[in-house]
């Protein structure tokens, strides 16, 4: 801990106008959140799968084995591809045919075959202070005691309470999407959130008195995040600003 203060101290000095006139650590209380959802893969629709549902289309009373014959296919291929795409709700059985459902004219249409959806689960990491998902992984080099001492201020949180689009831009972040020129996974819907470990993140606060500017501020270094944390920043110098001005300069660490 002491070479991240050095070293971070040195940073903050190479403008010859700052002092620092303190520092304290202490950590922010932070939560393991596990976010389950449902996701489809989108592929281009293969041949057979098109012509079947062109079948479909034009024929109404074909059997599998008349279907075999058509598109020259064994049945056992005919009855798995069926199978996938009851599941997928392209189409639909009735009585002794099948049909083509909306979903299914429309993925005939685009010529895009999107698979039946599948559950997965991410876990991301949550800050009650900063009302966030935050990136970066806790760094368990580093303990303190005390805890963010404005922690009360922000009302107890419920992971059902938070916004949808905040859970979808959570897991979007964690890399689940992606498009390439084969397959495109989506996210699309969110199944349920759960607290699954209340951890908490090191941080070190150093106030800071400009000479030029005549103004004392907070930088909060968070090991979480690996950066300058602007967030608690903010409300550290909202809070605190008018109070280290009357404490440094009666105590006299401010340099004329």
């Amino acid at each position: 801990m002491e070479d991240l203060k050095i070293r971070l101290t040195r940073e903050l000095q190479q403008d010859f106008n700052v002092k620092v006139l303190d520092s304290v650590s202490w950590t922010l209380p932070v939560q393991l959140v596990s976010i389950n959802f449902e996701k489809v893969s989108r592929t281009k629709m293969d041949i057979l799968m098109k012509m079947m549902l062109l079948t479909f289309q034009k024929t109404k009373h074909a059997t599998i084995d008349e279907l075999g014959d058509i598109l020259l296919v064994e049945p056992l291929f005919i009855q798995d591809l069926i199978d996938k795409m009851l599941r997928s709700r392209m189409i639909e059985k009735t009585e002794s045919s099948f049909t083509l459902t909306d979903i299914g004219v429309g993925q005939l249409e685009t010529g895009i075959y999107e698979h039946e959806p599948e559950t997965d689960a991410v876990e991301r990491i949550y800050s009650p202070c900063h009302q966030s998902f935050l990136k970066g992984e806790i760094d368990n080099r580093f303990s303190g005691k005390s805890m963010y001492r404005y922690q009360d201020d922000f009302p107890e949180w419920e992971v059902a309470y938070l916004e949808e689009v905040k859970l979808f831009e959570a897991v979007k972040d964690a890399g689940i999407e992606s498009n390439n020129e084969n397959v495109q996974t989506v996210v699309t819907a969110i199944e349920s959130t759960s607290v699954t470990k209340k951890m908490s993140a090191f941080c070190i606060e150093f106030r800071l008195y400009n000479k030029v500017e005549d103004t004392i501020y907070a930088r909060v270094w968070n090991t979480l995040l690996g950066h300058w944390d602007k967030t608690i920043e903010a409300q550290l110098n909202e809070k605190e600003r008018k109070q280290w001005r009357a404490t440094y300069i009666v105590d006299d660490q401010i340099e004329s």
